[in-house]
């Protein structure tokens, strides 16, 4: 099985999610960037947007982040999906294939989100049999990204950062360790999110993420929102350089899914990710 943190030339250089609405001025501007990370379930069906993405493939490496997979369904996997996903990493050879801590469908019923697992020893042999068979499957390790959570399960006593450091004991997937997501989950759940961050096993990590959120204020309570539609706050960058000391220079990577903002703006984030990360391995030097 392909080790994503073993490929040569493994870019380490900032990246940014490409979404269809920034195609064109990627096509046409090329700027330098560390890699593009792409949603696997938008090319899995062919057509002129895989097109242009093997367009792009030939200047930048890619990362395939799927969000269909279902990780946490307790029905197993849609082995067609992962059939087709395959056919897609062998036609862009990706240099990360990953996927969310999440379930998103059961027993053939599609649903259009990602939901929360609890986190129990049941919950956690259900994760750990489907990333083996997706693993299997798709021919390589994947990295399972920890989640955006607003309640707790009255039932799930393993905290989520033991569950994932069991999975990747248990399977040798790794982890996406998404840092706003880190953040919100935290914040909402009143956790501490440099403990969360420390409690992580540095050597499974092999990719970050970076994006926005908002604020929500409801019946007098206060929740934050992983909406990916804004500039990366504060706090999220104190927590990525944070990040980047324990995980070290790992591919990071900048989402921005909705309300998308000139592709210049975006670009500036990633650029400001690039510099902490490259600060960081200037003082260790």
């Amino acid at each position: 099985m392909r080790d994503n943190r073993k490929i040569a030339g493994l870019p380490t250089p900032a990246g940014i999610g490409l979404r269809a609405p920034h195609l064109r001025d990627f096509l046409s501007a090329r700027p330098p960037l560390g890699f593009l990370e792409v949603h696997a379930e938008n090319y899995i069906g062919g057509g002129p947007a895989l097109t242009a993405l093997q367009s792009l493939r030939r200047d930048y490496p890619v990362s395939l982040h799927g969000v269909g997979v279902s990780l946490g369904s307790a029905s197993g996997l849609d082995r067609e999906h992962l059939r087709r996903f395959r056919a897609l990493i062998d036609r862009t050879e990706p240099f990360l294939v990953s996927e969310h801590l999440a379930w998103s469908s059961a027993d053939g019923v599609y649903l259009n989100d990602l939901l929360p697992l609890p986190y129990t020893e049941e919950a956690l042999a259900i994760v750990a049999l489907n990333i083996a068979t997706a693993q299997e499957m798709l021919g390589r390790q994947i990295l399972v990204e920890n989640p955006s959570r607003y309640l707790a399960f009255r039932d799930s006593p393993i905290p989520e950062t033991e569950f994932l450091s069991e999975l990747h004991q248990r399977t040798g997937c790794g982890i996406l360790c998404d840092v706003n997501n880190i953040f919100v989950t935290c914040t909402n759940l009143e956790l501490d999110p440099e403990a969360y961050l420390a409690a992580l096993p540095a050597s499974a990590v092999g990719e970050i993420h970076l994006a926005g959120h908002s604020r929500v204020e409801r019946g007098g309570l206060s929740i934050l929102i992983d909406d990916h539609a804004s500039v990366v706050s504060a706090p999220v960058w104190h927590l990525y350089r944070l990040a980047v000391e324990k995980f070290g220079r790992v591919p990071s990577l900048v989402e921005w899914d909705k309300n998308l903002p000139p592709f210049d703006t975006l670009l500036s984030e990633a650029r400001i990710a690039e510099k902490i990360a490259q600060a960081m391995v200037d003082a260790d030097a």
